[in-house]
């Protein structure tokens, strides 16, 4: 019996599991945890949530994120499979209860009866296997990332990632913070107030920009000093430090809010995003940071609303590795330097949960076909699957390669010159159409 392996029990490697299961072939997942602990997760479950638990927009008609659930569901995904039963109140967002939504991956695979899970560290992949997908991630160990560097002849490429603070829901003050999703904006639910939202006045908002510049913040490794930061997950503080309004136009921007108890909008205001089914828990948003945990306590107390915070998580920070695919890979995921070896996941250069758990699905769809004797042709570029794969294998200039999260600009152009939001639906539609016809199913508009 020919197996496939999965090093790596993340969103990528747990959906890269399910795909070959699903399509008849026995996987092993290999997971190092508990064996070999990282810097940033907090359980032993597959498929945690280290950051956020938001996957983001849902709208599949105006925003690739979304486009890309609806494409992930139609092509049987588990991880979004499990988001689905386990969302939350976001807008038109979709955040899900991420002890939930981990639980349920696991007990999903757990109970697959051609999926193995073994709790090991895998440095180097046994020759012997001549089917194997490393979707590490961000946390890939030490010694499997030198077996790479190894194989690749390079470095890895490297950026920080960070982790924003959670706090309990108890003790945060709604007499001044209030309920409301930006512009009011309904979420899948039906609800248009999934936020609470803190507000400050200018002065406030003055004083907490100068606090988080002068605050003390952690010492890196002399080696980790030149790693930059991912531009879409760049800590408060360096964004504060960049200028003074520069959190007021992201994630501190008060457009599209109303203080109902002033009847205008704030200065400036801090929004935290329901982070679990029995909404004790809130993420702040956007609010990933590099302070000591002590400094965090300290300023983020000086947010109103925020005075008497209870935080059940602290930010953090940890040190994001990732290949550079286009002159590495092929248009397979595989290494082409071994090619019994495919990669999935953010090691690949892809940013984002779902996008992580997309390369997984089409590394788990390409190894099966494999060892049926099938190739698996890509998915067309004009999908976000097709889009986003094609940025990491052979779109983007290996010179300049950076991480990318899936976003319309990837796609081909439309063969009329539309605009605006009539765009990206077309492009939508022309997408699920494609992808339909890629998958075997009739061509259909979504459901």
């Amino acid at each position: 019996m020919t197996t496939i392996h999965i090093v790596g029990g993340g969103l990528a490697g747990s959906e890269a599991a399910w795909q070959a299961a699903e399509a008849g072939i026995h996987a092993v997942l290999h997971e190092m945890r508990p064996i070999r602990p990282t810097e940033a997760h907090v359980t032993t479950r597959l498929a945690e949530l280290v950051c956020s638990n938001s996957f983001r927009s849902d709208d599949w008609e105006n925003n690739a994120v979304g486009l890309l659930h609806e494409e992930m569901r139609r092509a049987g995904s588990l991880i979004m499979r499990a988001a689905d039963a386990h969302k939350l109140p976001a807008g038109g967002a979709l955040a899900v209860d991420r002890e939930g939504f981990s639980a349920a991956v696991e007990a999903a695979l757990t109970g697959h009866p051609r999926i193995t899970i073994m709790r090991e560290e895998i440095a180097d992949p046994p020759r012997e296997w001549d089917n194997v997908i490393v979707a590490t991630g961000p946390l890939t160990s030490g010694a499997l990332a030198e077996t790479l560097r190894g194989l690749t002849g390079e470095d890895s490429l490297a950026f920080f990632d960070a982790i924003a603070p959670i706090v309990e829901r108890d003790s945060i003050d709604l007499d001044v913070a209030w309920f409301q999703s930006r512009y009011d904006k309904k979420g899948p639910g039906g609800g248009d107030a999934d936020y609470i939202n803190c507000p400050l006045t200018e002065e406030q908002y003055a004083a907490f920009i100068a606090a988080l510049i002068a605050g003390e913040k952690t010492e890196f490794h002399q080696w980790e000093k030149t790693t930059p930061y991912f531009e879409g997950c760049l800590p408060i503080e360096v964004m504060a430090a960049r200028g003074p309004e520069t959190l007021r136009f992201g994630p501190m921007k008060p457009v599209g809010l109303r203080n109902p108890r002033t009847g205008r909008q704030a200065h400036a205001v801090v929004q935290l995003r329901q982070d679990n089914a029995l909404g004790t828990l809130w993420n702040m948003v956007g609010f990933q940071t590099k302070l000591k945990h002590g400094e965090q306590s300290r300023i983020f107390r000086t947010i109103p609303a925020l005075e008497n915070a209870r935080f059940a998580r602290l930010g953090g920070i940890h040190r994001n590795t990732f290949l550079n695919s286009p002159r590495l890979l092929d248009e397979q995921l595989r290494l082409k330097a071994r090619p019994q070896l495919r990669f999935a996941g953010q090691i690949t250069g892809v940013e984002g949960y779902v996008e992580s758990a997309a390369i997984g699905l089409l590394a788990g769809r390409f190894a099966a076909g494999d060892v049926r004797g099938e190739r698996v042709e890509p998915p067309p570029l004009t999908t976000a699957f097709g889009a986003l794969l094609g940025h990491i294998t052979k779109g983007a200039m290996a010179e300049t390669f950076q991480p990318m999260n899936v976003n319309f600009g990837l796609f081909p152009p439309l063969a009329t010159d539309t605009r605006g939001r009539d765009r990206k639906k077309l492009m939508a539609h022309r997408a699920i159409a494609d992808l339909d016809q890629w998958l075997g199913r009739p061509r259909a508009a979504a459901e």
